[in-house]
């Protein structure tokens, strides 16, 4: 990313996955001119607490009802990975409730034991960010995990692609909005397969097995994503 960040520094409205690869890099090259970090905003001059969210309420924006925030966990739950924390990206009810009679909803629902929890939120997807805020992984988690429901994969990337943030952390909504653009068919595939280890699992206690935390992952290389 830094090597491209140097070669390419033009800033485009995100649109095209071109467009989206410009308004990434204008992003953190605006960001490498004022020395400053993606996460700068969040953080402010506290030290960052493992498990806490970042914002505190987190990242809402009230127009598009999407949200989002971001924490860390502890070294030891890393293992190898690069990872400093990662953002979890939700939609609000709203977005959503008009979908749920949807034939894709209700084959989602028979695969996940018709869940009958009234939730806020449905979680999307989770963004690893490395030390330095440079996107290096996608992935999904079970419904345990954030506490609230998923949605069918095409009700999924619907939203996804309709992506648009304005939370009050500009610079954290570019980059989210970019790379979800950017890697439009590797989140495809990768809610497929979520799906596909949903369906290995009887649907009355998928959701709540805590052997299944991550359901699906995929490392990112946004050098060669952009060249």
């Amino acid at each position: 990313m830094r090597t491209a960040l140097r070669r390419r520094q033009s800033h485009s409205p995100a649109g095209d996955p071109g467009a989206a690869g410009q308004r990434l890099l204008a992003t953190y090259a605006e960001l490498a001119r004022r020395e400053d970090h993606l996460l700068a905003g969040l953080f402010g001059d506290q030290p960052v607490r493992q498990w806490e969210h970042y914002p505190e309420d987190d990242a809402v924006d009230r127009t598009s009802g999407f949200q989002w925030f971001y924490h860390s966990h502890a070294p030891e739950d890393r293992g190898p990975a690069r990872e400093h924390g990662h953002i979890h990206l939700f939609a609000r009810r709203p977005l959503w409730v008009h979908r749920m009679r949807s034939r894709a909803e209700q084959a989602f629902a028979d695969l996940t034991g018709r869940p009958s929890a009234r939730v806020r939120t449905r979680h999307l997807l989770a963004m690893g960010l490395d030390a330095k805020g440079i996107p290096i992984s996608l992935f999904t988690v079970n419904s345990w995990v954030t506490g609230d429901l998923m949605l069918s994969g095409a009700s999924t990337m619907r939203l996804l692609r309709s992506l648009r943030l304005d939370t009050g952390q500009p610079h954290v909504d570019a980059v989210l909005e970019s790379v979800i653009r950017l890697c439009d068919a590797e989140i495809a595939q990768l809610l497929r397969d979520r799906d596909e280890v949903l369906a290995r699992h009887a649907p009355e206690r998928v959701l709540a097995d805590e052997r299944l935390e991550i359901l699906s992952s995929m490392p990112l290389d946004l050098d060669a994503k952009l060249a």
